[in-house]
């Protein structure tokens, strides 16, 4: 089954009196439970794709499906409904909270959607990613690699069907990067997830099932690994 389409996907920037296509006409599909890493130098577009599939974006041109729900035809409450639901983004700069702890930090969009709290399971996903202990510090109080792991937590928990990382571990060092994914992946087995991650890294990207390489926005190569 096929979990994300993307249709001459397109997005332009005005420039002055000129124009950047940031993301240049990139089509392909995502099929369930596969893991994809997107490579490519600075500016090639890959945060701009990230940004395009969850909906925080709108493309110039083109679709973006996600279960057959064409995103670009949402409304903009639509699209935060459903990114809620369905897509869980984790962001390189990681965006806790810094008013509440880590374990309020994970259950908050949780919250939003009116779900009963499993503490269980939270302390039970904590415990998987090495951040028990951790649950009633603040972020401040944290490692990089452990508000990682923590923004990882948050992103997982609302058990959502499609997890997009931006850079999630260009923060930290090689051996924590490797650690994490590793992480990461099996959790995603877990839950039957989607995974699509931006990435520089190239060991990160060689755990991946497939890898597409982006420059001046456009798809240059998407190859099985």
């Amino acid at each position: 089954m096929t979990a994300v389409k993307l249709i001459s996907l397109t997005k332009e920037y005005q420039n002055g009196e000129n124009y950047i296509r940031a993301v240049d006409d990139v089509s392909f599909s995502i099929n369930e439970g596969e893991f994809i890493a997107v490579i490519g130098a600075s500016g090639s577009g890959k945060s701009t794709l990230i940004n395009l599939i969850s909906g925080l974006e709108k493309p110039t041109h083109g679709c973006v499906y996600v279960h057959d729900v064409n995103l670009t035809q949402l409304s903009l409450e639509e699209q935060i409904s459903f990114r809620r639901w369905h897509i869980g983004v984790i962001f390189q700069k990681y965006n806790l909270l810094p008013a509440m702890n880590v374990f309020e930090n994970i259950v908050f969009p949780a919250k939003l959607l009116e779900r009963k709290v499993d503490e269980k399971e939270v302390f039970r996903l904590a415990k998987n990613l090495g951040i028990e202990d951790k649950l009633f510090q603040m972020p401040d109080e944290l490692s990089g690699g452990q508000q990682q792991r923590a923004a990882i937590a948050r992103a997982v928990y609302t058990h959502p069907t499609i997890l997009l990382g931006d850079e999630l571990t260009g923060n930290l060092d090689s051996g924590t990067s490797i650690s994490v994914m590793k992480l990461l992946k099996e959790i995603c087995r877990q839950y039957k997830q989607t995974l699509l991650v931006v990435t520089h890294d190239e060991k990160v990207a060689a755990m991946a099932d497939r890898i597409i390489y982006m420059k001046d926005g456009k798809v240059v190569t998407n190859e099985n690994v």
